[in-house]
């Protein structure tokens, strides 16, 4: 029975995948909202990834790589 519930397949492991997903969006959703459209792209890793050091103001920049960092933090804890 065990490993039917870690089957990739199974209800619990696809609505676990489904509830991240879900978190996923939402936390991208208010970031979204924070932020303007430009500066964000579907994978928040390569948001930071492809920021360019300097590119906004020091405080805009510190702030904007704070909110990101903390959506993706957020995603990871599952809240």
């Amino acid at each position: 029975m065990f490993a039917l519930r870690n089957h990739p397949r199974s209800p619990r492991r696809r609505s676990a995948e489904a509830d991240r997903e879900a978190l996923a969006a939402r936390v991208c959703a208010e970031l979204a909202d924070d932020l303007p459209d430009e500066d964000l792209t579907q994978d928040l890793d390569d948001c930071l990834d492809r920021y360019e050091l300097g590119s906004k103001p020091r405080c805009e920049e510190v702030e904007y790589l704070e909110m990101v960092q903390d959506a993706i933090d957020r995603i990871e804890r599952g809240c």
